[in-house]
């Protein structure tokens, strides 16, 4: 569960990125996050892997208190969450196996069972056949498809998804959502920023808005203005 209470965010700069959000997300849910640039969302996100810390207000993310957690327990945190980024960041030296093998690498595990969950979610993302080839070798759907497998593979709670068709071609863009949705229905909450209003009409999911810093709507039916994107 995700949860903020009264949460605002000043950069040191003073500049005002979220003023007195209140939102709740549910395990399991599915969410539409959308905005302008320069709206909040990124700062949001930010403030989800604590890479910033609430000015004020509290925030709870998978059981942690952002506002009180120690360093040390960071990592910890961050591995309830697995993030899916725009522009892929797939090692280019590395195989498709070994793409996704190294998220389970750099949190200790075992080599047993990465040879375990690595092709099973190759399997679940329809890339098994792919697992010797090179990002190069892949089309930019395939090379999505990596990183929502490397996202996935530590068995996170959440998945956030950062524009996760934004490189991609418009055809291959209802397939990425399609395994989005398949992975929301294995019981993960999975958020996705996105400024593609064609996806978020398409799915009736809940949609937040958010607006200079403050939530602007909070409605299930998948559509924005134009303002809003």
């Amino acid at each position: 569960m995700i949860e903020f209470k009264n949460v605002s965010m000043v950069y040191e700069n003073n500049t005002v990125a979220l003023k007195n959000i209140n939102l709740r997300i549910e395990d399991g849910e599915f969410v539409f996050i959308v905005g302008h640039s320069g709206a909040g969302k990124t700062t949001l996100t930010k403030l989800l892997l604590r890479e910033e810390k609430v000015t004020s207000g509290k925030l709870h993310v998978n059981g942690y208190n952002l506002e009180k957690i120690k360093e040390r327990k960071i990592p910890y945190l961050r591995r309830t969450m697995g993030f899916v980024f725009q522009d892929f960041r797939l090692f280019e030296n590395k195989t498709v196996y070994e793409n996704v093998a190294f998220a389970m690498r750099v949190v200790g595990g075992s080599p047993s069972l990465i040879r375990k969950r690595v092709p099973f979610f190759l399997n679940v993302v329809g890339l098994s056949d792919k697992y010797r080839c090179f990002p190069r070798q892949l089309s930019g759907g395939e090379q999505q498809r990596v990183a929502l497998a490397r996202a996935l593979v530590n068995n996170p709670q959440t998945i956030i998804a950062d524009e996760p068709t934004g490189n991609i071609d418009p055809e291959l863009s209802h397939e990425i959502m399609e395994l989005l949705m398949k992975i929301n229905r294995l019981g993960k909450t999975v958020i996705v920023i996105t400024h593609d209003r064609s996806i978020v009409e398409r799915y009736k999911k809940r949609v937040i808005t958010i607006s200079d810093g403050v939530i602007t709507s909070d409605k299930i039916g998948g559509y924005f203005t134009d303002e809003d994107a």
